[in-house]
């Protein structure tokens, strides 16, 4: 049975293919990640920091073998490759670097006599499900943290990141890990519900669409497992002030387009005060407009395609639907197999589908708001919470507008500005979980009581 392929979303070509586990390969990955927990949560912090620290060293020693071949996977453009495994290396660096401080005792002040501390240890042996929009970033805010804490894991990558996925666990071998402290796995999803089932296994982190996430946390509940949700997001972008709307503009776009428009944390939702309205529609539409659509493997490509032929013609249909139901679509180009040209919608309704959907690909809905309570009303108004944008020359303002919206995180004033000490997570259907920076060891983590008498 096949079902993990590379077929080059640029091209069409099947590159690839890897025969899902059988049962005897699941079960033996399981073993061995069980058995290595054992040694591995014994192995002194240091020496588990060395080993996450080398594999950041390969990750840059190998960053252009490994920048192709998620070019090849996903279509991601050639530049972006890189700089997501350069992200990647420097998340195995950060918590290489964070070691002792999320490993360390954390003092009590008790109300009685003697002491205690609560001790960070290790649950064991974790399932990672991991989504094809980034293929090494989203595989090191998982994995690095926990590797550092001594759990372990098993990583089920997409169906069409296998040879991303392979390159992973050479890259942990070759760092030193002791065998079946990362182990990689072509799992179908019933494998990986069997998987979560495992007495042997503690916890189960997803990043990826709802659907996933309400499948998988249905079995984790039912097998009392710890799960962490990354899932989808409809992030507004708002403007309420500038100085400067080109350079908003050119913010606006990097949010919306970066990674092709396949990010969660992506602008998607423009929100713009009535007085710019006019203006920065035209601009960003010029803008968006030209941004054209290119061969993913060359270094003037900012716009790939999207992940395969069928997302873009969900996609269209996505747009086309929103069209029909009244939406005004103030720019649209022809798709052409998987390369999907930037799309800008306008005068859609809460009545609409569209209004509700995430739109994963270079689309943006652009509303025009009267005020700024009109603004976070709007803002507010969708099923998801991760992240959002607020663009305002006055500060009091941006704290004002950034304490009243339900996501998890709100960048003012600036775009594109993820880093490896920052935690990203959200609220509602966006998710569960935090990752990244020193929160994003506190997930899988047994916080044990040690209290002491005099």
């Amino acid at each position: 049975m096949i079902e993990y392929q590379v077929i080059n979303p640029a091209t069409g070509e099947q590159v690839a293919s890897f025969p899902v586990f059988t049962g005897e390969q699941v079960e033996a990955g399981i073993a061995s990640a069980a058995t290595a927990h054992r040694t591995w949560s014994a192995t002194a912090v240091a020496e588990r920091a060395a080993g996450v620290r080398r594999a950041a060293q390969l990750h840059r020693e190998r960053r252009e073998d490994l920048a192709r071949i998620i070019v090849r996977e996903m279509g991601k453009p050639y530049l972006q490759a890189v700089e997501e495994v350069d992200f990647a290396a420097d998340i195995n660096d950060f918590y290489a670097d964070h070691a002792e401080t999320i490993t360390r005792d954390e003092p009590v002040d008790i109300l009685g006599e003697g002491s205690a501390v609560v001790r960070r240890a290790s649950l064991g042996v974790l399932l990672g499900i991991m989504p094809w929009n980034f293929p090494y970033y989203q595989v090191a805010r998982f994995a690095a943290p926990n590797l550092v804490l001594g759990n372990t894991i098993l990583l089920k990558h997409a169906p069409q990141c296998p040879e991303s996925a392979a390159a992973l666990e050479q890259i942990y071998r070759d760092a030193g890990l002791p065998e079946g402290a990362y182990v990689n796995v072509y799992l179908t999803n019933d494998q990986a519900a069997d998987v979560i089932a495992d007495d042997r296994v503690q916890g189960v982190s997803l990043t990826g669409s709802e659907r996933a996430g309400a499948a998988v946390a249905e079995v984790a509940g039912r097998h009392l497992k710890k799960v962490a949700l990354e899932l989808g997001g409809s992030d507004p972008f708002i403007l309420l002030s500038t100085d400067d709307i080109d350079a908003t503009v050119e913010a606006a776009v990097l949010a919306r387009l970066d990674n092709t428009g396949q990010a969660c944390s992506a602008a998607k939702r423009f929100i713009i005060i009535e007085e710019l309205y006019e203006e920065f529609l035209e601009k960003f539409r010029a803008a968006m407009a030209a941004v054209e659509p290119g061969d993913p493997t060359s270094v003037n490509t900012e716009l790939g395609p999207l992940s395969s032929v069928q997302a873009a013609r969900n996609l269209q249909d996505q747009l086309d639907r929103a069209v029909a139901d009244g939406a005004t679509l103030r720019l649209g180009g022809q798709r052409s197999g998987a390369f999907f040209p930037p799309a800008v919608l306008t005068d859609v309704t809460p009545q609409m589908n569209a209004y509700r959907e995430e739109f994963f690909g270079p689309v943006a809905m652009v509303f025009r708001v009267s005020s700024e309570r009109e603004a976070i009303d709007l803002a507010n108004d969708t099923g998801f919470g991760l992240g959002s944008y607020v663009f305002t020359t006055d500060q009091q303002q941006a704290d004002r507008v950034a304490d009243q919206l339900d996501v998890g995180m709100v960048f003012i004033n600036i775009v594109a500005a993820d880093s490896p000490e920052l935690p990203f997570g959200g609220v509602k259907r966006s998710g569960t979980a935090r990752e990244l920076g020193l929160l994003g060891a506190e997930e899988f983590v047994n916080k044990k009581l040690i209290r002491k008498g005099v």
